[in-house]
């Protein structure tokens, strides 16, 4: 969201906390801001807006963390134009080895009239809800890993290991039904570790299904089927991208996109020495992940499952023949890669950057055109 610049506008600076707000006010032609404290709450809130004479010159920013948009939909309701702004593009000295709230304010404040400050897009309620749903599904399945482990790190201190093939199989699932305990403690803890598994199971299969519901619904239905039509995102998956991303136009270009992921290579470059280094990591961790997993379906040939053609159904054949040319491109990708490099790790996070450029190129494209 761009916000119109006046050169009589105020600029208000929020260094945000869960019970105070720090606030640094630059009034026009004014050389430094004046610094307030206020309780984090709506009146306090109300308070500060309504002290001042015009609040449609009001211009207030502040840092996205973990308290989240309200204060932005709040301030928005109240008729004040409010950026939230990106935490790791906030310039910063290199010297500068003092942080206070005082000092974050004022200079929020200032960079904000300088128009040094990049704003992020505010998620509309239902967006960040949607989005809070699959990050908790993510959640469940990390707590659900977690309880694997301790029930197979119990079974090793006791010398029963399992060696038929991948664990947590049908066969797996029959060989755990299977073992016993003499010791009372032990059949208790056994059956404990087995309960909580059981438990996560049936809690992820429920959130599942909500989801699966919600993927129908819009406005989500239509990314979500134009996303899915791609090998190695499934329904879930694509929902996943669709909330993280919400306005794929947004991006000027693809490469643009690809940073936002997290997934480009950080460079320091002076002079005549370039040197690159790892994945800079920024952006959504969930939809770092996502693209990630998405990437290593390509490590196989091309070929249109039966999965893959079912979710091709109710989409359009200009989005299959994108999603058929960006298969090609990424198996062939992948096997050369591969064949270079000894992590397939970072195999895999390469493929995943191109991946997130195809999609955007599928998100920004006319749907009927090839």
């Amino acid at each position: 969201m761009s916000i119109v610049m006046h050169p009589d506008a105020t600029f208000v600076g929020l260094d945000v906390h869960k019970d105070s707000i720090s606030v640094g006010v630059l009034r026009p032609r004014q050389v430094g801001p004046d610094v307030d404290r206020i309780f984090h709450d709506e009146p306090s809130i109300r308070r500060l807006i309504g002290s001042f004479d015009h609040r449609e010159l009001l211009r207030v920013c502040y840092e996205a963390g973990p308290t989240g948009y309200g204060l932005a939909r709040l301030l928005a309701g109240m008729g004040v134009a409010c950026q939230v702004i990106a935490p790791a593009l906030i310039p910063k000295a290199p010297g500068d080895k003092v942080k206070t709230d005082r000092r974050d304010c004022r200079r929020l404040a200032r960079l904000y009239r300088a128009g040094e400050l990049t704003a992020i897009r505010i998620p509309s309620e239902r967006e960040e809800a949607v989005r809070d749903l699959c990050r908790a599904r993510v959640d469940m399945v990390t707590d659900r890993h977690r309880a694997r482990r301790r029930l197979l790190s119990f079974l090793l201190r006791h010398g029963h290991v399992y060696r038929q093939g991948s664990s947590w199989t049908a066969t797996h699932e029959r060989w755990l039904a299977g073992l016993a305990f003499t010791d009372p403690a032990l059949r208790v803890t056994f059956h404990h570790y087995r309960a909580v598994i059981a438990s996560r199971d049936a809690e992820l299969r429920a959130l599942e299904h909500d989801l699966a519901q919600v993927a129908c619904e819009e406005p989500f239905a239509e990314p979500v089927r134009r996303l899915a039509a791609y090998r190695g995102v499934a329904e879930l998956g694509a929902l996943t991208l669709a909330t993280e991303v919400c306005d794929w136009r947004r991006f000027a270009h693809a490469p643009a996109f690809m940073g936002f992921t997290g997934l480009v290579p950080s460079e320091y470059s002076s002079g005549s020495r370039s040197r690159r280094g790892k994945i800079t990591r920024t952006g959504p961790v969930h939809l770092r992940t996502q693209l990630v997993e998405s990437a290593w379906a390509y490590r196989h040939r091309p070929i249109v499952s039966q999965r893959l053609r079912a979710r091709h159904d109710g989409v359009g054949q200009a989005a299959i023949a994108r999603s058929w040319k960006a298969q090609l491109r990424l198996c062939r990708r992948f096997k050369r890669l591969a064949a270079r490099k000894s992590n397939i790790g970072l195999v895999a996070a390469a493929v995943a950057r191109e991946l997130a450029g195809f999609l955007w190129a599928e998100m920004t494209a006319d749907p009927t055109t090839v």
